[in-house]
């Protein structure tokens, strides 16, 4: 398979100086050699970039499509310390960073994980893994697939991965603050199904009324309960289909 230059390890390491990052022509997914180099005590800031990958996998393992020349797919290690139940906040920072750098006129955000163009289309998607230790997150994943870009790509891995590192340094009040008014998923009726999917499974419709500092979607019921959304245990986010039928029971609780 022939692939491009452009993320060679020398045009990568002269786009991100000492940072330490692990560059491949080919490989089966950046975001299975990052966990394994997380584990093996890998510092924060470490990234893993590749020109093609065979298995790439986003948010709830949803694939998708590296093209080798075309569009860029990395991984970023973080080891941001947070409190495990703010195990979501990373999707809002992580996200709301790539929109600084790709984010277009007319375009936006949709909650958890893609940057939007005007017209709709898929300017960049995001995936997140977090490592929960007892007290902390121990260290962060964050796996990004810009779809269409062409080289030279160093100099966009290197802005998107300090845009990334920056949001997720920021305070969370500042971060929503600017996340909000670009989140266009806010204001839409929707059904959200979580993990797992299935016949019986949880599900919840209402409107999306808010985004929490926990990385939470706050949908509003018909009945009007505010319920919240976990990013991370989120399997699909779709607009409802039928007559809506206000739930009498949310992820396993009676409601009035």
């Amino acid at each position: 398979m022939e692939v491009t230059g452009d993320l060679s390890a020398a045009e990568v390491a002269a786009a991100l100086g000492d940072r330490p990052v692990r560059t491949y022509p080919a490989l089966l997914s950046t975001e299975a050699v990052a966990m394994a180099w997380a584990r093996e005590g890998a510092p924060s800031g470490a990234v893993v970039v590749a020109d093609y990958q065979a298995s790439p996998r986003g948010r709830g393992g949803l694939p998708w499509i590296v093209r080798p020349g075309a569009g860029l797919g990395f991984t970023l290690l973080a080891r941001p310390g947070l409190p495990p139940e703010r195990e979501g906040w990373p999707y809002v920072a992580a996200l709301l960073a790539l929109y600084d750098v790709l984010g277009t006129d007319g375009g936006g955000l949709i909650w958890p994980d893609t940057v939007h163009a005007a017209g709709g289309a898929a300017l960049a998607r995001l995936g997140v893994y977090v490592e929960l230790g007892q007290a902390r997150t121990e260290w962060v994943s964050a796996t990004v697939l810009v779809e269409d870009t062409l080289p030279p790509r160093a100099g966009l891995l290197a802005q998107l991965v300090d845009a990334l590192e920056q949001r997720l340094a920021a305070p969370s009040d500042q971060v929503l603050a600017d996340y909000l008014p670009r989140c266009t998923t806010l204001g839409r009726r929707l059904r959200a199904r979580l993990i797992p999917m299935g016949p019986g499974g949880p599900e919840v419709t209402g409107e999306a009324v808010d985004v929490l500092a926990d990385g939470a979607l706050v949908l509003r019921t018909a009945r009007g309960n505010r319920v919240a959304v976990p990013p991370h245990n989120l399997g699909l986010l779709e607009e409802p289909q039928g007559p809506i039928e206000p739930p009498r029971r949310l992820f396993g609780q009676s409601k009035a």
